[in-house]
């Protein structure tokens, strides 16, 4: 994996990230008044854990991210797990 940076003033060159953060926004972060960090922490969590889960994506056939890693990973036998603590394996 290699990164690429978007140049200043081009947000545009990457359309996935902008498309995910409108929604991030519009159906998260809008909706919530946040008190504290353990509060936001628990709903963002739960926001992207139903939004990778429970929600069909156009751009993966209408089908749940879970649904296409599972039909994807089934051929070769691995396994991956979107509900995991997003903390979990950082550094």
């Amino acid at each position: 994996m290699q990164l690429s940076f978007i140049r200043p003033g081009k947000p545009n060159e990457n359309a996935y990230i902008e498309s995910f953060n409108g929604k991030f926004r519009d159906e998260c972060l809008n909706e919530h008044w946040f008190v504290t960090m353990m509060q936001a922490r628990r709903i963002i969590e739960a926001w992207r854990v139903e939004y990778n889960t429970e929600r069909p994506h156009s751009s993966l056939g209408d089908l749940t991210p879970e649904e296409f890693a599972a039909s994807n990973l089934s051929r070769t036998g691995k396994t991956l797990s979107l509900t995991a603590d997003s903390s979990s394996g950082r550094d």
